[in-house]
């Protein structure tokens, strides 16, 4: 019999590349949905399949519950874990593969592409002229503002390297410093992200999600930037409250919002926050570009066929 393998992830199978020959190369037998995959969905394709090849899908206790005892492993397409139970997958001795690395200079990119969109009134002069319209809007430099970084991890480490492209003031806060990086970068160190908010014009979120991160960025710091402030995120949409942006749009302490995540995906069609004139909201395509997907899909298939094989060249999330 055949492995059955169920594959979720959207960039993986909308993006033409060596990946999709790899898969069906070994045989298995593939069922494809349309994820990111709700938790009753997962927990109505449970107990069926060997293998997950996944995105952002729920992948809970009582999916994993469900799954047992077919399921031997999960692929997963990209880094962020948050919405696989890690912890039930140790206690079932289930394996998570990753493949990090191989999205980075591409999140980096998409950051300081919504950065640069936003303080120059992109969008909106673009829709002006498509109209028909010269609308010539005043916008904002980047150069030698002041940027908070939370997360200097990949992402955040070229992040930064953008930002002293142009000369920025770089402030930095994150449980992994790099000293040598951070002396080459001129990166000023914060103790706690309380004491950088008051300091930066901008601020870029680089962080994972997890119970201590959920709506990092809520009133309260908000309260702490500057008056007229940018928020930055392309990490997870729930590191934000996104009503306690809104509101701080609506006052004007924020001078503007730009996001490729939402606290849910997709978000409402009347969610407030994709109308705003000072928000800017892409549709979770931040590592989604035909250089990026075909490696992160090539590392997530070889991280399951090579399991599969008996292979060691995998790339353990957890263990088991």
């Amino acid at each position: 019999m055949p492995k059955r393998i169920l594959l979720t992830t959207t960039s993986y199978q909308d993006t033409p590349g060596a990946h999709h020959d790899l898969l069906n190369s070994e045989g298995y037998e593939i069922v494809r949905e349309r994820g990111p995959l709700s938790e009753g969905r997962m927990l109505e394709l449970a107990g069926e399949f060997d293998g997950f090849l996944c995105g952002d899908d729920e992948i809970t206790d009582a999916v994993l519950a469900k799954s047992q005892p077919r399921l031997k492993v999960i692929s997963k397409y990209g880094i962020g874990l948050d919405k696989i139970d890690i912890g039930a997958c140790k206690g079932l001795r289930i394996p998570v593969l990753f493949t990090p690395g191989v999205n980075h200079t591409t999140v980096a990119e998409h950051t300081f592409c919504l950065l640069l969109s936003l303080v120059r009134n992109l969008v909106d002069s673009v829709l002006a002229t498509r109209a028909g319209k010269w609308k010539r809007i005043t916008g904002n430099e980047l150069w030698q503002k002041r940027v908070g970084v939370i997360g200097l991890g990949r992402i955040g480490q070229e992040m930064v390297k953008r930002c002293r492209g142009f000369e920025m003031e770089v402030h930095g806060f994150g449980n992994y410093w790099s000293a040598e990086f951070a002396q080459q970068q001129q990166i000023t160190r914060h103790i706690s992200l309380d004491a950088m908010l008051p300091h930066v014009d901008i601020l870029s979120l680089h962080t994972m999600l997890s119970h201590e991160t959920r709506h990092l960025i809520n009133a309260e710091r908000i309260a702490k930037l500057p008056q007229g402030a940018i928020l930055v995120n392309t990490s997870r949409g729930e590191l934000v409250d996104s009503a306690a942006v809104l509101d701080a749009l609506k006052s004007g302490h924020l001078g503007g919002y730009a996001t490729d995540v939402m606290e849910q995906e997709p978000p409402p069609a009347d969610h407030p926050l994709l109308s705003h004139p000072k928000c800017i909201v892409t549709p979770h395509i931040g590592s989604r570009t035909y250089e990026s997907v075909p490696r992160q899909a090539m590392r997530a298939t070889k991280n399951l066929i090579n399991f599969f094989n008996g292979d060691d060249d995998v790339l353990f999330a957890n263990e088991k």
